[in-house]
């Protein structure tokens, strides 16, 4: 049960998060209550246990314990005891209320590159290395969490489903439209009536990627009329990619006396290299947010990529 002292952390569709300390735990835990009242509540849980029951993953959130059971008035109880991340959720990151813009510094270049590729290492052991393969099906900011040194993992497996037996997946659903996701992130296949596969959730890591470096949202009232995200980014690449993106990954220059010059050249430059490996990445987010699912690449493939330009970009960094 969730203590008294106990301060809720976030709240879902189906359950709130806490963040409370036990006994058994050296650091503060989070803990997941399931909204049972909810539709849809009960199925979440279970679809949570059976995802997370043989998986163990750096970059997967790590479940301490599982507690089904009812409260003191007979009603049902049931809560996931998870690994509490100290940094919150990729969202606040991304795009912070005024509140925590006092409280957060902005996400570096530096942090975003190594946040996509936790973020790929995550989906390349559930695509990859889980039997049988898994999907999350609800890929987005809020459900990569960051921890004390800004290391991601995917969490929220409520809509997670097993790749090779979609009609008798752990929540029963056969609908034709497939799983349900959160808008803006869902491949738009799904739409049509396409099987959950691996091309969906490579499809949510195109648009996340996307945001990362432009700092918009897929929602965001802009796109609209035709215009999408991913051909906002499209219409740009590669030349005019600088005037999209985010500020806060690129430093701005001020007009410089001669004395700082050298300074500022040699600042240049990396910018430059910088830039390549941004452009570099944009690429790789245009190619898993494809329309189609046959164009998008494995999440094998992108992960020789991203692996790729941040080893390029931390050799930047001395």
């Amino acid at each position: 049960m969730v203590s008294l002292l106990a301060n809720l952390v976030c709240s879902g569709k189906y359950g709130c998060v806490y963040k409370d300390r036990i006994e058994s735990e050296e650091h503060a835990v989070a803990i997941k209550v399931f909204k049972l009242d909810q539709p849809g509540g009960t199925k979440s849980f279970v679809a949570e246990c059976q995802a997370l029951r043989n998986t163990r993953h750096r970059n997967l959130v790590r479940v301490i314990t599982v507690c089904s059971t009812s409260d003191l008035t007979g009603h049902e109880f049931k809560a996931l005891l998870l690994e509490y991340m100290v940094n919150g959720n990729l969202e606040s990151w991304l795009h912070p209320t005024l509140h925590e813009h006092h409280l957060k510094r902005p996400l570096s270049l530096s942090s975003r590159i190594a946040i996509i590729v936790d973020i790929e290492a995550a989906l390349d052991y559930l695509h990859n290395h889980c039997m049988p393969p898994m999907t999350h099906c609800d890929l987005k900011p809020s459900n990569v969490l960051l921890d004390d040194v800004m290391g991601a993992c995917v969490g929220d497996f409520g809509l997670t489903k097993f790749v090779h037996s979609y009609t008798s997946t752990i929540d029963g659903s056969t609908s034709l439209v497939g799983p349900r996701g959160s808008v803006g992130y869902i491949a738009p296949e799904y739409g049509f009536g396409s099987k959950i596969s691996t091309e969906g959730d490579v499809y949510s890591y195109g648009v996340i990627i996307l945001e990362m470096l432009t700092g918009k949202r897929p929602t965001d009232e802009m796109f609209k009329d035709g215009l999408s995200l991913y051909n906002f980014v499209e219409k740009s690449f590669p030349e005019k990619i600088g005037e999209i993106l985010d500020p806060r990954i690129i430093p701005c220059y001020a007009d410089q006396d001669e004395e700082a010059g050298r300074a500022v050249h040699q600042e240049n430059h990396h910018q430059m290299a910088g830039m390549s490996c941004i452009i570099r990445l944009v690429k790789i987010g245009l190619m898993c947010a494809a329309e189609t699912p046959k164009y998008r690449p494995s999440m094998q493939d992108v992960y020789i990529e991203v692996t790729a330009i941040k080893e390029a970009f931390s050799a930047l960094q001395g």
